[in-house]
């Protein structure tokens, strides 16, 4: 009896201890498959081409979540970034976005570019950006992010070639090209 309750204890912790390992190896299996987003993005958190390319690393979880959704989707066309999304099951796409949520913002490399003479009126921003634009729930933070990539991505919202924000393309259609470079210019400079 003694061991028939031993070898069924045993049996339990067998299970259990598989249980518990599945996940460990999925996660190891996900962030092998991550390491090639290094080769754009940077292998510590500063993107190879940062007038091109956004830092991930420490960028909100939602956001990211929602960017990868949307390139796996065809919401947001980039070939690259489609092709790279689509690698990625449906269910891994919140653990590849809390992976590099979980990073710590790199710190800027060099001085931070001069802000413009005047700040522009940014308050509408601030509601989802929040304040020194570190982002919040429904935005990304933007912060430390170059000048060309954000004069870019405002203007593919202004001219309806990037569309998987809705709201984004009204607010920087609403913009003048000035607006949206000074802008672009004060929150480069933060």
């Amino acid at each position: 009896m003694v061991n028939k309750h031993v070898s069924s204890l045993f049996a339990a912790l067998v299970i259990g201890a598989a249980a518990l390992a599945a996940p460990a190896q999925a996660q190891d299996a996900l962030e092998a498959k991550l390491q090639v987003c290094g080769s754009c993005h940077g292998q510590n958190g500063q993107p190879m081409d940062p007038k091109s390319m956004p830092i991930i690393w420490g960028q909100l979880e939602n956001f990211l979540t929602k960017q990868l959704h949307d390139y796996r989707a065809g919401d947001r066309e980039s070939p690259i970034m489609a092709s790279m999304a689509k690698t990625l099951q449906q269910d891994e796409l919140r653990p590849a976005a809390h992976y590099f949520a979980s990073k710590m913002w790199p710190a800027r490399s060099g001085p931070a570019p001069a802000a413009p003479a005047s700040a522009p009126n940014v308050s509408q921003c601030v509601a989802c950006h929040q304040q020194g634009f570190v982002g919040g729930a429904p935005a990304p933070r933007l912060a430390g992010q170059t000048y060309e990539y954000l004069i870019k991505q405002m203007n593919a919202f202004a001219d309806g070639t990037r569309t998987n924000n809705m709201d984004m393309v009204k607010i920087m259609q609403e913009l003048s090209p000035a607006d949206r470079d000074a802008m672009a210019h004060y929150i480069a400079s933060l």
